[in-house]
C-alpha cells in the first residue's frame, strides 16, 4: 500500500502537466476565431505565434540552430509540424470544432502506414483493426446526412480536407519524432516550431488574395498573440514534462483529453454541434486511437 501511495503522486504531475498542453490545444480555437474576427487570419496567427517561441529557443538554445540546419531529417520534421499546426489551426477556425478534431485524430490509421514504410515496423493484426476502426469511424462521420449507400463518404469542405491532412501530417510528425528520438531535445523542439512558423506563412502567402495580408500593428491583437505564444510554450514544455516521465501509452491515452476540451468547449459555446452520426464515428476514431495508445511498447 505504501509503495501505490508513494507511486500515485509521482504519476500524477506529468498527467496533469499532460492535461495541461491538451487543455491549451484543445481550446486553442476560441483565440483563433477571435484573432480571425480582428482581421488577422489564422495562418498568421499560427507564424506569429510560432515565431515568438522559435525566437526564445533560439536565445535559450543558440546550439539548437546548428543542429537543425546540420540534419536533412529534422526537415521533414519542419515540414510534418508546420503543415500539422496550420491546417489543424485553419480547420478549427472556418469548420465545424467536433468535426474537425475528430478527422484530425485519423492519426492511428495513418501512423500504422507511415510507421511501414518509414520505420519498417510490419502490420500487425491489431494494427490492420485499428486501421479498419478508424476508416469506418471516418466513413460514419463524413457521410452525407440523408443520403443513400451509394454516396461516397469523403470530405466535403474545406475544413473536412484540413482536418484530415492535419492528423496525416500530425502521424508524420509523431513518426518521425520516434525516429529521430537520439537527436537533441532542443533540435528537434526547434525544427516543429520553425516549422510551424515558416509552412503558415509560406502557405498565406502563396494565397494571397485568400488570405489577406496582416493588419497594422495594434495592441488589441499584438499583444494577446504574444500571451498565446507563451501559453502554447508553456504547453510544449508540460507536453515534454509529462511525455518524459510517462510510459508512451499513458501518454497517449492522456493526450485524448484534447478531443473533450476541444469538443466540450466547442458545444458550450455554440461552436459545434453533436449529432448521432458524430458520436457514433467519433467512438469509432477514438477506440482506433484508444487501441493505439493501450498496445504495448
Amino acid at each position: 500500500m505504501t509503495q501505490t501511495l508513494a507511486a500515485t503522486p509521482s504519476r500524477a504531475l506529468p498527467a496533469l502537466a499532460l492535461c495541461l498542453n491538451a487543455l491549451v490545444w484543445g481550446t486553442s480555437w476560441w483565440p483563433l476565431r477571435h484573432f480571425e474576427s480582428l482581421g488577422l487570419h489564422p495562418l498568421w496567427t499560427t507564424a506569429l505565434v510560432y515565431a515568438a517561441v522559435v525566437l526564445v529557443i533560439v536565445l535559450a538554445w543558440p546550439r539548437s540552430v546548428a543542429q537543425v540546419l546540420r540534419t536533412p531529417a529534422l526537415w521533414l520534421l519542419v515540414l510534418a509540424a508546420g503543415t500539422t499546426n496550420a491546417t489543424f489551426n485553419w480547420a478549427m477556425v472556418i469548420g465545424d470544432v467536433v468535426r474537425v478534431i475528430l478527422l484530425f485524430y485519423l492519426m492511428p490509421v495513418w501512423a500504422v502506414l507511415l510507421a511501414r514504410v518509414l520505420l519498417h515496423e510490419p502490420i500487425t493484426r491489431a494494427a490492420a483493426l485499428r486501421v479498419l476502426l478508424g476508416v469506418a469511424g471516418a466513413a460514419v462521420v463524413l457521410w452525407p446526412a440523408g443520403a443513400g449507400i451509394e454516396a461516397l463518404p469523403l470530405p466535403r469542405s474545406l475544413a473536412d480536407w484540413l482536418g484530415v491532412v492535419g492528423g496525416f501530417a500530425f502521424a508524420l510528425n509523431n513518426v518521425m519524432l520516434r525516429r529521430e528520438a537520439h537527436r537533441p531535445e532542443e533540435g528537434r523542439a526547434l525544427a516543429m516550431f520553425v516549422g510551424g512558423a515558416l509552412v503558415s506563412a509560406g502557405i498565406a502567402f502563396g494565397l494571397q488574395g485568400a488570405v489577406p495580408l496582416p493588419p497594422a500593428p495594434a495592441l488589441a491583437w499584438l499583444l494577446p498573440v504574444l500571451l498565446m505564444a507563451a501559453l502554447f510554450g508553456v504547453g510544449n514544455l508540460a507536453l515534454q514534462y509529462g511525455a518524459g516521465r510517462l510510459p508512451a501509452n499513458v501518454t497517449s491515452v492522456v493526450m485524448l483529453t484534447e478531443v473533450v476540451f476541444a469538443s466540450g468547449s466547442a458545444l458550450a459555446l455554440g461552436s459545434a454541434q453533436l449529432s448521432t452520426q458524430a458520436l457514433l464515428g467519433g467512438g469509432l476514431i477514438l477506440l482506433a486511437a484508444l487501441l493505439a495508445a493501450l498496445e504495448p511498447h
